[in-house]
């Protein structure tokens, strides 16, 4: 077996020691013939062996000898040279030369497929023979080496695969890993690895070739392995600083591309040849190449060269050109391509570098200075076919002061792939794993944050099954956690299509010079939800047209369409090794097409931590606070969505979310549920619920997921749950509960607060601590809700009834004697209706103090003054704090108020009089001492002395609630009219009477109604020129509407009488021509015969007797014609006195009558108005003329004493406006008291008396006679 092939000999040990247990001859047997069989094939190998040659021109084979002598001697060898030495093509030679590749392949890494293909071609030719069969390569869609090749040239993605089937690299005797100095993750992590494998295979020879950058750490990392330096093929270049700032204070300053453009001329001049401008992105070199043409260097070609551009576009580098090139670079061009002819190099010194950021979870591509290092490549670039000029646009001392070295992709990189890897192949912590430059620990704790986030690996670090299943895949783990997350989806034809296209290069190519166009031609592709459906329709579309065309009208049409053939191609390839792996993995495409939710939520499962809530504008918020914005380029961009995913998030010029969908947040709960953090706050008891609830926030990185969410609060803290469910349920009583405990104590409860709230005192009742110490004692641990209660308690129940029952006398802390039913009864009587009374404790509450509940159908009935005594046990408190509102100089009179209190109460007794009407006259009996009306405030009281009307409907429901009864009736005076209306019909209610033929007429009748006992008070009802008969809810209301009624009902019986006098009203025209100001004849008319129809018929008691009716009917025949001449005869000289005052007063223009003018017109607009006639008391009415002789008396006078007219004033006015007030209020409260009435024509007395005096008065008036008067009057 030491004679057999390195791959065979484990398997072979492998049986040799189970045989070595339990001998079997025939396996024995067997054993020997497979050792053999390999033991011949290795010989067949040794024999077969290529004899390589090597051409004497290349730099390699001039050191051939020494590398051959390195590699017998040394394990590991660094070999170091420079791009074109022939190192890449002439060491897997030298390998054979010396005997290697007999017991195993000569492995050849590569770090890109076209490379490991073009090295792989030329080593076999140059060895002699076809592709794979001594020398082959293989890469991710195809392995083009034959079973007896000696050298495999494969990329470094290959042989780290290989590793998880082939743990010691038995497969190969030698290993050469080319490139390394650009230390990418694969290759640090390849020598990591074969620095622990080496000591375990002593024959395996290692050779790592790099560019000079920093070959001493390679060496290190080996433990001083020999560095072997092969110079290149190049040429002095001439290294020239030319900075953007000015040295010196005479020179200016120069932005990028005026630099630029000063260097172009100054190479221009050194000669032929053409040139390469490092710069740092796509953006600079568009600006670059628009500002270079506009400078027109004459026969000068422009190259553009970046990793994106399209293969065409790339491939004009390469191709033969006339004059001079300028080729505008990214760093690109530093070392994976190799641009031909270069003579001059423009370098600005920097690059975009790509960084991941472990706090932002974002990858950064931020535009930074470049090494050492990579300046020196970047110079290196015009050394290749002659001499060359390289000018650097920034200082000597910058550059020297630059770090040496580029830091390798490992050090700024996500790790969670390279994770994943290790933690599969269980080569141990990736702390203690010898990489080269060991990565930052903090990107260590990011990776595993991401696995974690995949579910890979759990909160300790080890793998998951699902974990095992992702390192299967060969993509990132978020694709791969994709591409799982599909099947159970039923998504996964849908998710392989997007998570191919993630794992290689965007297809869609946008040239410089067409960009409008290609943008135009992918438009097709976009979908307004989600980019990655537009990955599907590219699929889609891309195979129906590879179904129908050939390969070459394949390829035009991805010409014409800005598509990149060979990249669909690698999408397609791609996408078919992943079909094959999820075979592998027992997964199967669904057969129908699965819907938008489906597919994003199985690609929501790789981007947990790429979600983002739009906030202002148009910026997202994503994970951990990093803000971003969609890529410009997406289809969401023209109507963001509030939720979306990311494929990834890149920082350039500001940070961006590329390859973007809407998401529904309600997706992320179940998904995300390992990641989430669920916050509670404010639990409280929820009657609804049964249980203690809380809102619950749950986020994701710090994103709302739910916010608000109401939960039960048990299971998460049962304890406080249990003391808020006790202080909830059970002591506030906020529980629906028909168990006999329960009704129990909230009756006894409600005893004892209905007495406190009598009492208006908190002393009665024991605190809420008392009864929750009662419960607490009583109910066991883990009872938190309503369920859990009531399990408990049946249980319970059964041996102890009443354990939970409460007494009255536990529940007080004192007696309470004074509350007597007498001092605060539960109803009030109140105009012959009962209506109930509540009592609340409560200061600063709509409900604080008593409450009377008045159903709607009452309130117009009710009168506010029986309601001002409150109850007998309030009344005290209340005249005392009544007392107290009066002004100093009165209630000094009154003290201590308490006791005049008892006294009023001792003496009054509660009734329809208001109030303070009653306690003046009392306090004024007692002390002598004249209280005016307008002294008490009544309105300063605290709430609670004024009753409480609650106003409710037929269901029981509260319409209105307030303590001014007035205003109530105004503001639902209406609604509640018509709700009396809707009562049961009185049985006399009736349309068009004609005659008073229903005998007589009551004053009110009481209506029943369920348990509502209504008063309605009857009328007749002018309606129109008809009259009704009708049922109304307020007295008052009432008594005026059925004399118009009865007005109405006269005319119609008096019809032919009052057409015969309309038509002979003396002095009619001489009337209308001074009535004209206020209105038509017509009007005066109708006033004149209202009036005299009211002398006639109405005058005295209201008549409600069917006799009365007929008898003043029968007289208004005869005495219609005589009234109406009285009355005509007063009215005739009203109006001539009226009008004759106007033109005198539109005569006045006096400044000093001013006033007086002003407070005349306001007398006569209240004397003297359309329908003045019949609104006019009778009584009052005849002494109309007298009152306008009396305002031309004053004029008169006037002129002659406008001071005694201004004192005159002054006393006559404020008793003037105050009565206006007050009839204006009962006005809009639609009533009008007598006195009032009374108290308003004295005043046109007291007039008389001041400004006229020698016209007499009727009846004796004075300032003192009108005060009492006013008294009198209801507010």
């Amino acid at each position: 077996m030491a004679h057999a092939l390195r791959v065979d000999r484990y398997r072979l040990r492998q049986r040799w020691q189970a045989l070595k247990r339990r001998p079997e001859p025939q396996a024995l047997a067997a054993l020997a013939k497979a050792a053999a069989a390999s033991r011949a094939r290795r010989e067949r190998r040794a024999a077969a062996l290529p004899a390589p040659t090597f051409p004497a021109e290349l730099p390699v084979s001039q050191k051939r000898e020494a590398i051959a002598r390195a590699i017998t001697d040394h394990q590991v060898v660094i070999i170091c040279g420079e791009t074109g030495s022939g190192k890449t093509t002439q060491l897997p030679k030298i390998c054979l030369e010396l005997g290697r590749g007999v017991t195993g392949y000569i492995g050849h890494t590569q770090p890109r497929r076209i490379a490991a293909r073009a090295v792989a071609t030329r080593i076999a030719e140059e060895l002699g023979t076809p592709l794979g069969q001594q020398a082959g390569y293989k890469v991710r869609f195809g392995d083009h080496v034959q079973r007896d090749a000696y050298i495999k040239v494969m990329t470094d993605g290959i042989l780290l695969a290989e590793i998880q089937g082939d743990r010691f690299l038995d497969q190969y005797d030698t290993l050469i890993i080319d490139e390394a100095h650009e230390r990418s993750l694969n290759i640090d992590f390849l020598l990591g690895y074969l620095k622990r494998l080496l000591p375990k295979r002593p024959d395996l020879k290692l050779i790592i070739t790099s560019a000079t950058i920093d070959p001493a750490r390679f060496a290190g990392h080996f433990g001083g392995a020999p560095v072997i330096e092969v110079s290149g093929r190049t040429y002095p270049v001439d290294v020239r600083y030319r900075p953007l700032s000015a040295g010196d204070e005479d020179s200016r300053d120069r932005d990028l591309k005026s630099a630029i453009l000063d260097a172009v001329d100054e190479l221009a001049r050194e000669g032929p040849g053409d040139m390469l401008v490092f710069l740092p992105g796509e953006r600079a070199i568009r600006e670059t190449a628009e500002a270079l043409r506009k400078h027109h260097p004459p026969h000068t070609e422009i190259v553009p060269l970046f990793a994106r551009l399209a293969a065409a576009e790339q491939n004009k580098v390469f191709q033969p050109h006339g004059g001079r090139r300028i080729v505008l670079a990214t760093n690109v061009a530093e070392t994976s391509l190799t641009v031909p002819g270069i003579r001059f190099v423009v370098d600005t010194g920097l690059a975009r570098i790509s960084r991941y950021s472990h706090r932002a979870k974002v990858q950064r591509l931020p535009i930074e200075a470049i090494s050492q290092a990579s300046a020196r490549q970047r110079a290196g670039r015009c050394g290749r076919v002659g001499p060359g000029v390289c000018i650097r646009l920034y200082s000597e001392e910058d550059f020297l002061s630059r770090p040496g070295f580029t830091a390798p992709e490992i050090l700024r990189s996500h790790l969670a792939a390279v994770i994943l890897q290790m933690e599969a192949l269980h080569i141990g912590a990736v702390d203690r794993f010898p990489f080269v430059d060991p990565p930052d620990p903090r990107l260590i704790r990011d990776g595993y944050q991401t696995l974690a986030e995949l579910g890979a690996v759990d909160p300790r670090h080890r793998m998951t099954g699902l974990g095992r299943r992702l390192a299967r895949l060969p993509v990132d783990p978020r694709i791969g956690r994709m591409i799982l997350a599909a099947d159970q989806e039923r998504a996964l034809r849908e998710v392989l299509i997007i998570a191919a296209a993630l794992a290689v290069q965007d297809p869609r190519e946008r040239p410089l010079d067409r960009q409008q166009a290609a943008d135009e031609a992918h438009a097709r592709y976009r979908d307004p939800r989600s980019d990655f459906l537009g990955y599907l329709k590219l699929w889609e579309q891309y195979h129906h047209q590879a179904r129908h065309l050939s390969n070459n009208k394949l390829r035009q049409y991805c010409r014409e369409q800005f598509l990149s053939y060979v990249r669909l191609r690698d999408w397609h390839d791609t996408h078919g090794q992943l079909l094959s792996l999820t075979r592998e993995l027992g997964l199967e495409p669904n057969e129908q097409p699965a819907d938008y939710a489906a597919v994003h939520r199985a690609l929501l499962a790789g981007l947990l931590g790429q979600v983002g809530l739009r906030r202002e504008g148009r910026e997202y918020l994503g994970a951990r606070g990093v803000k971003f914005h969609l890529f410009p380029g997406s289809g969401l961009c023209q109507k963001p969505p509030q939720w979306i995913m990311a494929a990834e998030v890149v920082e350039t010029s500001r940070r961006y979310a590329r390859i973007a969908a809407r998401i529904d947040p309600a997706w992320l709960e179940p998904l995300a549920a390992h990641l989430l953090k669920r916050h509670y706050s404010g639990p409280y008891w929820s009657k609804k619920a049964g249980a203690v609830l809380a809102r619950e926030r749950v986020t994701l990185y710090g994103l709302p997921v739910v916010t608000g969410r109401k939960v039960p609060y048990g299971p998460i803290d049962p304890k406080l749950a249990r003391e808020l469910f006790i202080r909830g349920a059970l002591v506030a009583g906020e529980w629906d509960s028909r168990a006999p405990f329960f009704q129990h104590n909230r009756a006894v409860l409600e005893d004892v607060q209905e007495l406190e709230h009598k009492a208006r005192r908190h002393d009665i009742l024991v605190d809420e601590e008392t009864l929750f110490q009662f419960y607490d004692e009583r109910v066991p641990a883990g009872i938190f809700d309503v369920r859990t209660f009531e399990a408990w308690r049946k249980t319970e129940e059964k041996n102890r009834p009443r354990r939970l029952f409460l007494t009255k006398a536990y529940l007080m802390r004192r007696d309470a004697t004074e509350l007597t039913a007498e001092a605060f009864p539960e109803h009030v009587q109140v105009q012959g209706l009962t209506l109930p009374l509540s009592y609340h404790f409560e200061p600063g509450t709509t409900a604080d103090g008593v409450t009377v509940t008045v159903p709607l159908a009452l309130l117009n009935q009710l009168r506010a003054e029986p309601f001002q005594w409150l109850v007998p046990g309030l009344l005290q408190e209340k005249i005392a704090a009544l007392i107290k509102t009066l002004p100093k100089h009165l209630r000094r009179n009154f003290v201590p108020a308490p006791n005049f209190a008892q006294a009023c109460i001792e003496a009054l007794v509660p009734g329809d009089e208001a109030l303070v009407d009653a306690v003046g006259r009392h306090l004024r009996k007692i002390t002598g001492m004249e209280i005016p009306p307008q002294a008490w405030q009544a309105d300063r009281l605290p709430d609670h002395l004024h009753m409480n009307f609650r106003i409710i409907d037929e269901q029981g429901t509260t319409v209105a609630q307030g303590r001014d009864l007035r205003q109530l009736q105004q503001r639902e005076g209406g609604r509640a009219a018509a709700t009396f209306a809707r009562l049961p019909t009185w049985e006399l209610e009736r349309d068009s009477v004609t005659d008073w033929d229903f005998g007589d007429l009551p004053e009110q009748v009481t209506l029943a109604h369920q348990e509502l006992r209504v008063m309605g008070y009857p009328a007749l009802v002018a309606e129109n020129k008809t009259v009704a008969l009708r049922l109304l809810d307020q007295r008052e209301k009432a008594a005026a509407t059925h004399r118009l009624g009865l007005r109405q009902l006269f005319k119609r019986k008096l019809a032919p009488q009052i057409k015969c006098l309309a038509k002979n009203l003396p002095d009619l025209q001489q009337m209308c021509l001074a009535y004209a100001p206020l209105g038509s004849c017509a009007t005066l008319k109708d006033d004149l015969i209202n009036a005299t129809l009211d002398r006639v018929c109405l005058h005295g008691e209201t008549v409600r007797e069917q006799a009365d009716f007929e008898q003043r009917l029968a007289q208004a025949q005869a005495a219609l014609v005589p009234a109406a001449n009285e009355l005509g005869a007063v009215v005739q000289k009203t109006l001539q006195t009226y009008q004759a005052l106007n033109k005198r007063l539109k005569g006045a223009a006096s400044p000093a009558w001013l006033k007086a003018l002003s407070d005349i017109r306001g007398q006569l607009d209240h004397l003297i108005y359309p329908g003045f006639v019949a609104q006019t008391p009778p009584q009052w009415l005849i002494h109309l003329p007298r009152y306008l002789q009396a305002v031309s008396r004053r004029l008169d006078k006037l002129d002659a004493n406008p001071l005694r007219d201004r004192q005159l004033t002054a006393e006559i006015s404020p008793l003037w406006q105050q009565c206006l007030q007050r009839m204006e209020k009962q006005r809009r409260e639609q009533r009008l008291d007598p006195e009032l009435n009374t108290y308003r024509w004295w005043l046109e007395e007291y007039r008389v008396s001041l400004f006229a005096q020698e016209l007499k008065t009727a009846l004796p008036v004075s300032a003192q006679r009108l005060k009492k008067q006013w008294e009198k009057t209801s507010t």
